[in-house]
């Protein structure tokens, strides 16, 4: 019941790639079958309740779930906790603490311990005013604690009591050798009914214990990590283990195979095979200050926080459910005029205060989005996803339509009176109730260019194709015609929109927009050409090969990037450009004019493909399919979609305190650790992100779009490496 490791099955399969040139490559592919999605449900006290101290949390075998607080007990109603009042004695009872005995709610008080199963026969009187802590034992006797004393009953009756030197913090029982052990800021004490009580372990700090592996080992959390002792002898097994996320343990469980620990910065389960799962933020937990961690009904952990409850589930779902979760996401929320958009709100997390915005990358994110939804109708052959192409389609044709330059893409357009009133991006549409973002960014033509040659290639209609083939065209004839730069409404080119030889080749081999532009500017060339037969695209293509070095600068080393002085585009690695090239890729390689040339794109993909693994990137790994590779990484593209947190709000996430990681030395590309985490652990990004960023994201003001998930998987499914 704990999330994935990098196991996926591979199948090898003769899978014939696009180009014909490659026809006999034998790639592998993974068969979708279910596995186990995590993600967390939150429950946040009520208002009425807002500050209260919580202790405890437990669900019994019906399935009910309680925490106490020092107001009482409560219940979960719609999504938050309020009062339990359904046995009104209760009501008036001052509970004190709160346990399951065989599936069974059981609570002590200042006066008894009592439980309201077994038709109530369970009801103990104990006289022990200071009474703060108590455990059933395998029949019906059981230990309290006090300030200072241990009480123990059996069958309900008064056996003994003695004086502790020290408070207790926590009772364990253990079954299997049918003996109490009571925990201590310095000891763990051992009393076995009808025996002396012995000290078995001594140390500084101790927070918590807890039974694990069917009772074999304790586990002792302290301030500083955690230490395992043989449950039979007591003896340590191993010594302090503080490579955590975070070292400081206040509540230890065993639920089904995993070991949870609760700390305050969030919890952490150990798996079966090692590997550590971290649920912190609230992407996961209503706070990161953990007070107890319980098994909860059908297979859940109930995780009680300061603030709450948060309960993580876990469900058996495949790549394909998981989709469709992501599409629903996506069309009720992220819809804005066709456009694929950020959802922003005024309250953070709350989606009922979400209002659609614009981006500078109107075109660039619903390019990625139209292309998902294009690979899935290829796939699928399904008309809900071809009416999703059509209308995204249509919002990135009025890009061009709205403005007067002829070839001229918007960033994006928004009705007038809701755009931001910024002079040197926003311009009135001839349509005055309507404005238009100037300042187009290459961003924009790349995405421009990939979606609308996958669209060509997929939609059925060709009066939709030839639509399409108008845009692709229209925008190389203004870039060819304006010098290989994009011509603003102000005449002048924009900041990025460059492609002319004198801007490119004027940076050192070192920049990596030098070999970036280059691919970008032949990518949109070779796709115009295929589509538009126009010999110019071409000629040109050849022309700035041949007599710009564009070729050349295509095949630069992608190690040869690096920071050079006094140049601010090499100041560190642009995650934005691997987007960017990555996208320009798909027309570079399928349309390459000649089979030498693709042979040469390839290797260029496979350079930069190679430095970009450690990211685990499924995005990068599939476009790399594309070009026919046997080796791509298949099982790390599964890891990275099975690892994607169906909860895509921008919660801001911190890792950089773990001391579980591995950190390398600081290095140009920004790679902070070692190997990369999953995605549910890192703050949300889209692909222009570092993988490897380990804290960030904007307090949940903010919900990405499914295309980060869609993109990918559709694309495996249209390549068939998903099947």
């Amino acid at each position: 019941m704990m999330r994935t490791g990098v196991f996926c099955v591979i199948i090898y399969s003769l899978l014939p790639p696009i180009p014909s040139s490659f026809s006999n490559t034998i790639q592998p592919f993974y068969k979708d079958t279910p596995f186990t999605q995590d993600f967390a449900e939150i429950i946040r006290l009520s208002k009425e309740l807002a500050g209260i101290e919580l202790s405890t949390v437990r669900s019994d075998r019906n399935g009910r779930i309680l925490a106490l607080s020092v107001k009482g007990l409560l219940q979960i109603h719609n999504g938050t906790l309020v009062p339990d009042r359904q046995y009104r004695p209760l009501l008036d009872m001052h509970i004190k603490c709160m346990h399951t005995h065989r599936g069974q709610f059981v609570y002590l008080t200042d006066k008894a311990i009592f439980s309201n199963a077994w038709a109530g026969q369970l009801n103990v009187i104990h006289e022990m005013p200071d009474v703060e802590l108590f455990r059933m034992g395998n029949r019906n006797y059981f230990l309290l604690a006090g300030k200072n004393t241990l009480s123990y009953f059996d069958q309900g009756k008064y056996v003994n009591q003695w004086i502790t030197q020290n408070r207790v913090k926590q009772i364990l029982f253990d079954s299997t050798r049918n003996r109490f052990l009571m925990l201590t800021g310095r000891q763990v004490d051992c009393f076995t009914p009808g025996k002396e009580t012995t000290t078995v372990f001594k140390g500084n700090n101790l927070n918590c214990i807890g039974l694990i592996r069917n009772n074999s080992i304790l586990s002792i959390g302290t301030q500083d990590g955690y230490i395992e002792l043989d449950a039979a002898s007591f003896r340590q097994r191993s010594a302090l283990k503080n490579k955590l996320p975070c070292s400081d343990i206040r509540c230890i469980k065993q639920i089904g195979k995993s070991i949870w620990f609760g700390t305050p910065n969030g919890a952490f389960a150990l798996c079966g095979d090692g590997r550590i799962s971290y649920y912190a933020s609230k992407r996961w937990l209503v706070d990161d200050d953990v007070i107890d961690i319980s098994e909860g009904p059908n297979d859940t952990v109930l995780i009680l926080s300061r603030n709450g409850l948060s309960i993580i589930h876990f469900e058996m779902m495949t790549l394909e459910q998981k989709a469709e979760h992501f599409d629903k996401l996506t069309r009720s929320r992220h819809i804005r005029y066709g456009f694929n958009s950020t959802l922003a709100m005024s309250k953070p997390g709350d989606l009922s205060t979400g209002t659609l915005v614009d981006s500078d990358n109107d075109g660039l994110w619903t390019a990625m989005y139209l292309a998902g939804e294009l690979f899935r109708y290829a796939a699928t052959a399904s008309e809900d996803a071809l009416q999703n192409c059509y209308e995204s389609f249509e919002a990135m044709e009025r890009l061009y339509a709205i403005n007067p330059l002829e070839g001229f893409p918007s960033r994006s357009f928004e009705r007038a009176g809701y755009h931001v009133a910024d002079i040197s991006r926003w311009q009135p549409a001839e349509d005055r109730d309507w404005f238009w973002k100037a300042t187009t960014s290459s961003d924009e033509i790349v995405g421009h260019f990939f979606a609308y040659s996958i669209f060509v290639e997929v939609v059925p209609d060709k009066k939709w194709r030839d639509r399409a083939i108008t845009l692709m065209d229209k925008t190389m004839d203004h870039i060819v015609r304006n010098d290989w730069y994009l011509i603003d409404y102000d005449g002048k080119p924009t900041l990025w929109g460059k492609w002319n030889p004198d801007y490119v080749n004027r940076f050192p081999e070192q920049v990596g927009d030098r070999r970036l532009n280059s691919a970008e500017i032949i990518s949109f060339l070779q796709t115009a050409y295929h589509f538009t037969g126009k010999e110019i695209y071409k000629e040109k293509a050849f022309e700035l090969m041949e007599q710009h070095g564009y070729l050349n600068n295509i095949m630069i080393p992608i190690t040869k990037i690096g920071r050079v002085p006094d140049i601010d585009l090499t100041t560190e690695w642009n995650h934005s450009d691997d987007e960017l090239a990555f996208l320009s890729y798909w027309g570079l390689y399928k349309y390459a004019f000649t089979d030498e040339l693709r042979e040469k794109y390839r290797r260029a993909i496979k350079e930069h493909w190679e430095i970009e693994r450690p990211e685990k990137n499924p995005l990068w790994n599939f476009i790399y399919a594309m070009t026919g590779a046997e080796e791509f990484d298949l099982a790390e593209t599964v890891w990275s979609l099975k690892e994607f947190p169906l909860d895509m709000i921008g919660w801001s996430v911190r890792n950089s305190h773990r001391k579980d990681l591995e950190f390398i030395e600081p290095n140009f590309r920004d790679q902070t650790t070692r190997s990369v985490l999953p995605p549910d652990e890192r703050p949300m990004s889209k692909y222009n992100g570092n993988a490897f960023r380990l804290d960030g994201g904007n307090n949940g003001s903010s919900e990405y779009s499914g295309d980060i998930f869609l993109l990918p998987y559709w694309l495996g499914r249209y390549l068939k490496i998903i099947r």
